[in-house]
């Protein structure tokens, strides 16, 4: 089967956003609108991953995966884990766009989302994903509701696996540390480091020089 061409990707890519786009209102949001032509994966390059603190609502931890040319994104209530014990609940959201990943700042009061979101990690990703001692490419691992990633970032690193649980309109999945090299239940990194990944702020920090 021929690889999708240039353009193809790029429809797909912008079919995956339409949710995203719809929620939001690009005159009064900092957040990238994810134009057409946008930043690609280059050849040899590792596809990147972004954990971002959230304080809309409910605080929470965004988990994002760059596929193709959107990131996949989960909402996990209490952050990732370093005990393979530990079950986190990752609810599915919409796909949003690449430049997502580098975006730190505020979302203004009566926005979706409203409120202060820090890139709490970021980093490259592989995947691990096998059926068979065989490789499962990432896109057929998630129809099948089952990844594993190997995360290499600044807090978080080594192996993780996401599953599904619940299908329907919002999805339900749940994060669980691999039993690797990487593992440590004594460090509870989503308590003890509260510093942004890219700029070394704090929320309140954030919320105060982003206003």
């Amino acid at each position: 089967m021929a690889a999708p061409s240039e353009a193809l990707k790029e429809a797909m890519a912008a079919r995956s956003l339409t949710t995203y786009r719809k929620k939001r209102n690009f005159r009064r949001t900092p957040e990238p609108g994810g134009r057409r032509g946008g930043a690609k994966k280059g050849r040899g390059k590792k596809p990147v991953f972004v954990i971002q603190k959230h304080a809309a609502r409910q605080m929470h931890y965004d988990f994002r995966l760059q596929v193709g040319r959107a990131l996949k994104s989960w909402a996990v209530p209490k952050g990732p884990s370093l005990n393979p014990h530990d079950k986190r609940m990752a609810a599915e959201v919409e796909d949003h766009p690449l430049g997502y990943a580098k975006f730190e700042g505020v979302i203004p009061k009566g926005e979706y989302g409203a409120g202060t979101v820090m890139i709490w990690d970021t980093g490259t990703y592989r995947n691990i994903t096998k059926k068979n001692d065989k490789e499962v490419p990432i896109t057929k691992a998630l129809k099948r509701g089952h990844i594993a990633v190997r995360l290499d970032g600044k807090k978080i690193k080594g192996g993780y696996a996401l599953s599904r649980i619940a299908k329907g309109k919002k999805p339900r999945w749940l994060l669980v540390k691999m039993r690797d090299e990487k593992a440590d239940a004594r460090r509870k990194p989503s308590k003890t480091e509260a510093k942004s990944a890219l700029t070394g702020r704090t929320m309140q920090q954030i919320k105060k020089e982003e206003k």
